[in-house]
């Protein structure tokens, strides 16, 4: 069972009126451009594409339509567009999906040794609009040394969503994105620089940039965070959230080093006396409900969490609840666990287990049986 949705994020991002407007950033700098024409190719295969194969497919278009030089091409592209995104800002200003198809026209037509320069220069004035962290893993792929040569310049920018470019397209395990060819440790100089960033947009890309390494090294990860921590360049506030952030993959997994370095290490010693449910049978769209009582046996930091196996299979580690206990003080949680159709996850009949995880260490489990919803 999977839930169905109307909503479409392919057609709010890129649609008529984005494609129009579009045009005509780009017809107010060159009135040749056939603005109609470009507007009507674009639009006429939509509903066959997905989100991705739209960009590509808007790209394309630009090409048929713009200058074939792609000196004078890039010329136009550059001249119009919009006002950079506000650079006194410090997260969640993303900009314009529909600037997206222009890096990907500078990474698809761009991308060789003659407009090597003139292509990495681009993708710095558009990355200012909206990331370019796709384009870039293109030049990564082709012209390692020379883009990684680039990158180290964008690190130091005055502009964050410049420096954000350096972390997040170098990423690993990107979303939507070509696998780079590169070694996962080339990186981590431009880390070196970024993770004492004033601005949240790219503190964030440096911790997601960490856990994505976490899935190949998880050593490296706590080594890396250990000495940046020691270092003090960076405000134990902001730190602390590069940490959590960097460390959730193996937080999940109850990698040891990872629940010390957040101080959640010791080996819990607590008394549970109380793991029961009051909903052995949920209906699908119904929530699962459990209580936990335990008394902690000495004062300790716990990390509370627990793991749901899924009938037909699968497993999913769930935050809980994060407490500071002194000796003999107890506490009572109950939980509400909703079971709804989601269009991310199949939701199977049958039984379902979860198991309580403390400061990584798996305890106790109770199970219930997931039904049909009833026609009734």
């Amino acid at each position: 069972m999977k839930a169905e949705t109307t909503f479409s994020l392919k057609d709010q991002l890129f649609n008529a009126e984005k494609v129009a407007y579009l045009a005509n950033l780009i017809t107010a700098v060159h009135p040749e451009f056939p603005t109609a024409a470009f507007q009507e190719n674009t639009i006429s295969r939509f509903p066959e594409l997905e989100l991705k194969q739209r960009i590509a497919h808007i790209s394309a278009c630009l090409r048929q339509h713009l200058p074939n030089d792609y000196t004078q091409a890039i010329e136009i592209v550059l001249r119009a567009l919009p006002p950079e995104l506000d650079p006194t800002l410090t997260d969640d200003d993303f900009g314009d999906f529909i600037i997206a198809p222009l890096s990907y026209f500078v990474a698809e037509y761009g991308n060789t040794a003659e407009h090597l320069t003139l292509s990495l220069q681009a993708l710095e004035k558009i990355t200012k609009r909206f990331s370019a962290e796709d384009a870039i893993r293109f030049f990564l792929n082709k012209f390692p040394a020379e883009t990684f040569a680039f990158l180290d310049r964008c690190a130091t920018s005055d502009n964050y969503h410049v420096r954000r470019l350096a972390s997040e397209g170098t990423r690993p395990k990107l979303p939507w994105s070509q696998k780079l060819e590169t070694d996962y440790k080339r990186p981590l100089p431009l880390l070196d620089q970024l993770f004492s960033d004033p601005t949240r947009y790219v503190t964030r890309s440096v911790a997601n940039h960490l856990n994505d390494i976490s899935k190949i090294d998880p050593a490296l990860v706590v080594e890396t965070l250990t000495r940046w921590q020691q270092s003090g360049h960076q405000n134990e506030k902001e730190m602390g959230f590069i940490i959590k952030h960097s460390l959730r993959t193996l937080v999940k997994k109850g990698y040891p080093a990872a629940l010390e370095l957040l101080g959640f290490g010791a080996e819990p010693d607590v008394q549970i006396s109380e793991f029961t449910t009051s909903t052995p049978t949920v209906q699908v769209g119904d929530a699962f409900l459990f209580t936990l009582s335990l008394t902690a046996q000495q004062s300790q930091n716990l990390l509370i969490d627990y793991v749901m196996d899924f009938a037909g299979g699968g497993r999913k580690v769930f935050k809980l609840k994060q407490l500071s206990l002194e000796a003999g003080q107890s506490k009572t949680i109950k939980k509400k666990h909703p079971m709804r159709l989601m269009t991310t996850r199949r939701l199977n009949e049958g039984e379902h287990k979860i198991t309580l995880q403390i400061n990584g260490r798996s305890f106790h489990s109770l199970t219930f049986d997931l039904m049909a919803p009833s026609d009734v």
